[in-house]
């Protein structure tokens, strides 16, 4: 059974003292942790690389939630798994060998997962079910923290949820990234969303405790 996973984006971390970030999120038992890979080609931004992560590996055993936005990402996968990365998602836009690369993942005994930026349509990963263990929704465009949730990814995260129950797959976690806030999470995890990337509403918040603690709150699968 599926349950709420909650996993911050260090995108919105204070890089001056990302190890100390990390390490105060972990303490507060948050399920994961995201990490946004982008390369300037892909997305209009640059972020980290491998290197970053196998610095960080050491200081958590939180699971690490890499999320590949760059261009050919059979190229740096194998990075990335040797840097300690639990689960790798990568855009079925960004590669033509979706397939191959879900299968270079899991051979690896890493949990494999594809994302959609919000024009993707869902027939994209309909055929490849068997192979993912995780399919991540991007509610905003990529490339960019901080960004307003697009209200019409709701349908689209509950469509996703009934494909895959008609498909009996169910126990496929569905991830959703961008704007996700006090203000949008219960719509997304009502409408099927478990895995929620927050990034600004956790990192840029005071009281860290405090906003995770609304967030659980506030969700659908805990009322």
């Amino acid at each position: 059974m599926k349950t709420l996973q909650l996993a911050p984006s260090i995108l919105s971390a204070d890089f001056s003292r990302l190890g100390a970030e990390i390490e105060e999120v972990a303490n507060l038992g948050v399920d994961w942790i995201h990490i946004d890979v982008m390369d300037g080609r892909f997305v209009p931004n640059i972020s980290i690389g491998p290197l970053v992560v196998r610095a960080l590996r050491p200081l958590t055993s939180v699971p690490f939630d890499v999320h590949l936005m760059i261009a050919e990402p059979e190229r740096y996968i194998p990075e990335f798994i040797d840097a300690g990365a639990d689960l790798i998602s990568f855009h079925v836009e960004a590669t033509p060998h979706v397939q191959r690369t879900l299968q270079m993942i899991r051979k690896a005994n890493v949990r494999a997962a594809v994302a959609l930026t919000p024009s993707t349509p869902l027939s994209t990963v309909e055929h490849i079910l068997p192979d993912v263990d995780m399919i991540l929704l991007m509610t905003v465009n990529p490339g960019f923290g901080g960004q307003k949730f697009i209200p019409q990814m709701v349908d689209k995260i509950r469509q996703l949820a009934e494909m895959l129950e008609r498909r009996q797959a169910s126990h496929i976690d569905i991830e959703v990234d961008g704007g996700i806030a006090v203000d949008t999470v219960r719509a997304v995890t009502a409408a099927g969303a478990n895995v929620l990337v927050a990034g600004s509403s956790v990192f840029g918040q005071h009281d860290r405790a405090k906003a995770l603690a609304q967030l659980r709150q506030e969700s659908a699968w805990t009322s």
